[in-house]
């Protein structure tokens, strides 16, 4: 009796849009729209009763008294929002069923949440009238939930959720485009960046709350799915509450980021397991959270001078004022729409940068066309080898000309590289080997060639391991036997690939511990072109003499 009485005292009891926000009994009126007003004091406590049966079984009548202004333009209605199956009256007249109520012997049909009825015009003079509702809620006898009436034309209250679902349905056609097409950037990208794909699941969430929060006003839910709907909303909303500061967080590069967010993370499941069951109070306050973290954000990036953050700022601030002036419902879609306009601003910016590094890069690979030239005819180069070549001719002309024929094929070699930004490795082996056959004649040293693993498929910048092979001709010295070896080896695994480069010969005395100068920048200036942020380089002297690792990091 007590729970009964205590769902006869709540029913008559008018909800605000937001469940779990209710009316006091001593509310001297209930404002249900512009046109109707309900008094708590007029209800008719006489009136009730129910049906007995089994428990949970009753049905119940639920009475109040409605005043209806002047005639106004266009035949009246009234929105019901209720959970049960249930027929109402209108001054005793039966208007419209909502499922069908139950009874002790028969099974109740459960209604939707919400239903529109129209009030016969014959009984929509102006002044005081009654309405009335034979209700059952079998499903959830124990669930205590108000009761919302809202009086208004007939045609008002069909289209206003119409108009306003219309444009939400825009909005979320815009985020699923806007969705597909980051997810589309993201996976054809050369280089991964993760914000993009965060706002690509962002915008698909955003969409995915539109269509389920506006879902009921064309697909009809029972009231017994009612609160499935609510849950999804919910966990959508948890999804976004975490996912909006991270990409902030990312984006600004918060330092302590991962603090930040796993404080986040266990606000948010406190708030789900502490308002467990207040659907629309959870999805506030998880909203609220991500507004705080957001707020740390961007006073964070601000202090930082990071770029875009003051206007984050400010659309979160503003934000919070749309939310606190609109209903929730509305504002925190205004909210989202705001925040994908900063994100897209971020977006250009990022672009924007990547167009600058594009022609940066353009402008390197020009510089590196022109360095790797030089390499070969430089003023030094020529001179010592022209010198050596003359030697060579008036004291064996067979070898000088095997020394003129090794020379241009070096030379046709580099002329044919030197415009491409990957050559197969074969083509740079028989570079390596053309040069030492040239240096060979010039120094009269001996110098060896080995070779490991190679695969002939693979591909790398021009010259590289040409520039290691010079660095080790001019910083290693030979051996008593007046030799140098070269070993070129080549490892592949799942996720890299790895050319180690050994010099085999003594290592120059005031060379000891060198870090390498512009053969080394042209090295790492080629692999950042080829493969940027993708590769490590390593070089440093060896027992033997010295050894230089590549590695190649597969995405």
């Amino acid at each position: 009796m007590k729970r009964l009485f205590s769902f006869l005292l709540l029913a008559i009891l008018c909800c605000s849009c937001k469940p779990d926000v209710w009316y006091e009994q001593d509310d001297p009126v209930f404002k249900t729209g512009d046109d109707a007003a309900w008094s708590a004091k007029n209800l008719d406590e006489t009136g009730w009763s129910k049906d007995r049966g089994q428990t949970g079984r009753q049905v119940f009548w639920i009475r109040a008294q409605a005043n209806l202004p002047a005639p106004v333009a266009g035949r009246q209605g009234v929105q019901v929002n209720a959970f049960g199956g249930y027929e109402i009256y209108w001054d005793g007249v039966k208007i419209g069923v909502n499922g069908k109520p139950g009874s002790a012997t028969i099974q109740e049909i459960p209604g939707t949440e919400t239903r529109y009825y129209l009030i016969p015009d014959s009984l929509s003079a102006p002044g005081a009238h009654t309405i009335a509702i034979r209700s059952t809620q079998f499903n959830y006898p124990q669930l205590q939930r108000g009761m919302f009436f809202r009086i208004d034309t007939y045609i008002d209250l069909i289209r206003k959720p119409l108009l306003v679902s219309s444009m939400m349905f825009i909005m979320a056609g815009a985020f699923l485009v806007a969705s597909l097409y980051y997810l589309l950037l993201y996976f054809n990208s050369h280089k991964k960046q993760y914000p993009v794909l965060i706002f690509s699941i962002l915008c698909l969430l955003f969409f995915s709350l539109l269509v389920v929060e506006f879902l009921k006003f064309y697909i009809e839910i029972p009231y017994t799915k009612f609160f499935i709907r609510l849950e999804a909303i919910g966990w959508l909303t948890f999804s976004i509450s975490f996912l909006v500061p991270l990409y902030f967080c990312i984006q600004f590069a918060v330092k302590k980021k991962y603090l930040l967010l796993s404080a986040l993370f266990c606000v948010l499941l406190f708030i789900y397991f502490y308002h467990y069951g207040h659907y629309d109070l959870t999805a506030f306050n998880y909203s609220r959270a991500m507004w705080a973290a957001m707020v740390l954000i961007a006073i964070d990036a601000i202090y930082r001078k990071e770029k875009g953050s003051l206007l984050v700022l400010v659309v979160v601030l503003a934000g919070s004022m749309i939310n606190y002036q609109q209903f929730y419902d509305l504002g925190i879609f205004i909210f989202y729409t705001l925040l994908v306009l900063s994100m897209l601003y971020l977006h250009t910016m990022g672009m924007r940068k990547i167009e600058q590094e594009h022609s940066d890069s353009l402008l390197l690979s020009s510089r590196l066309q022109l360095e790797l030239i030089k390499k070969n005819i430089q003023p030094h180069f020529i001179k010592n080898t022209l010198t050596s070549l003359m030697d060579w001719v008036e004291e064996s002309p067979k070898q000088g000309a095997e020394f003129i024929q090794a020379l241009a094929s070096e030379f046709d070699i580099m002329n044919a590289i030197a415009e491409q930004r990957l050559i197969p490795i074969r083509q740079e082996i028989s570079l390596c080997q053309m040069h030492l056959k040239v240096m060979g004649f010039r120094k009269e040293i001996f110098y060896t060639w080995e070779e490991s693993g190679i695969l002939e498929a693979e591909t790398v910048p021009p010259a590289v391991i040409h520039t290691l092979l010079e660095n080790g001709i001019t910083h290693n010295t030979p051996h008593e036997d007046g030799t140098i070896g070269f070993k070129l080896s080549f490892v592949k695994a799942a996720n890299y690939q790895e050319y180690i480069f050994e010099t085999i010969g003594g290592n120059r005395e005031m060379e000891v511990g060198r870090i390498g100068g512009n053969g080394f920048r042209y090295i790492k200036a080629r692999l950042e072109e080829s493969y940027p942020g993708n590769w490590r380089f390593k070089s440093g002297e060896t027992a033997q003499g010295w050894i230089s690792t590549i590695k190649i990091i597969n995405t």
